[in-house]
């Protein structure tokens, strides 16, 4: 494990936070009225809401213009509907993909009228502007649901991977208590690893739900979850 890499920590209480009543959301960036000039992005990383929807509650139909959007379930349900007629209701572990390019209208919304909703949304800019408006899903192949690293979403869609208009590679990662795995970032890219749920340790600084960990150098990085389950996602942006 390289101890000596220069890892900066992004505490989960120092993110922005708006309780709206419906919906309590958690900003890793400068988002709506969190303004915050030092954390505006992270190279293509552009917005990390932890949001969190009351029953029966959601977003109605919005528009986005040139963005890369992406959803990742983790409790409860998320309905999704938009302007080029997709319908989907994801389930932990899903992921969808959306780009909005030239323009697009979605809407979101937990559909249980009894259960909150947690998801993740996920903004990367793209690489190029005006492209035609798509939408994607992810799902874990049958019987890999709770494999350590899943590559989810890449620019070519290799194994399996919904495919991103910018060179992002962005792998899932879930470690049962007490697995490791490790990450080598190559030179001239960025490493933004956001831990989703349960705690870690990366390379010995222990991470808690929310928190992040960045780096701009090469090096390996060892990811080791505590005496509870760990989830997260690991960008390696260009």
């Amino acid at each position: 494990m390289m101890t000596n890499l220069k890892l900066t920590v992004r505490r989960a209480g120092e993110r922005g936070h708006g309780n709206h009543g419906w919906l309590n959301s958690w900003h890793t960036f400068s988002f709506a009225d969190y303004h915050d000039p030092a954390h505006m992005g992270f190279r293509s990383l552009r917005v990390i809401n932890d949001d969190q929807i009351a029953a029966a509650s959601g977003f109605p139909m919005h528009p986005h213009r040139d963005m890369e959007i992406f959803s990742y379930v983790l409790a409860g349900s998320l309905a999704h509907e938009d302007s080029m007629g997709n319908s989907r209701v994801l389930k932990p572990g899903e992921i969808q993909l959306m780009r909005a390019g030239s323009g697009v209208r979605h809407a979101e919304f937990n559909p249980s009228s009894t259960e909150p909703a947690h998801f993740l949304q996920i903004w990367i800019s793209p690489d190029t502007l005006g492209l035609a408006p798509a939408y994607t899903e992810w799902t874990p192949a049958p019987g890999h649901e709770n494999d350590v690293k899943t590559l989810v979403i890449s620019p070519d869609g290799r194994e399996g991977s919904a495919t991103i208009a910018q060179d992002a590679v962005i792998y899932l990662l879930k470690l049962q208590p007490g697995m490791r795995t490790t990450y080598e970032l190559p030179a001239g890219r960025g490493l933004w690893l956001h831990l989703a749920k349960g705690s870690a340790t990366v390379n010995g600084i222990l991470l808690v739900a929310g928190d992040a960990i960045s780096l701009e150098e090469p090096g390996k990085i060892e990811i080791q979850s505590t005496a509870e389950a760990a989830e997260a996602i690991l960008f390696d942006l260009g």
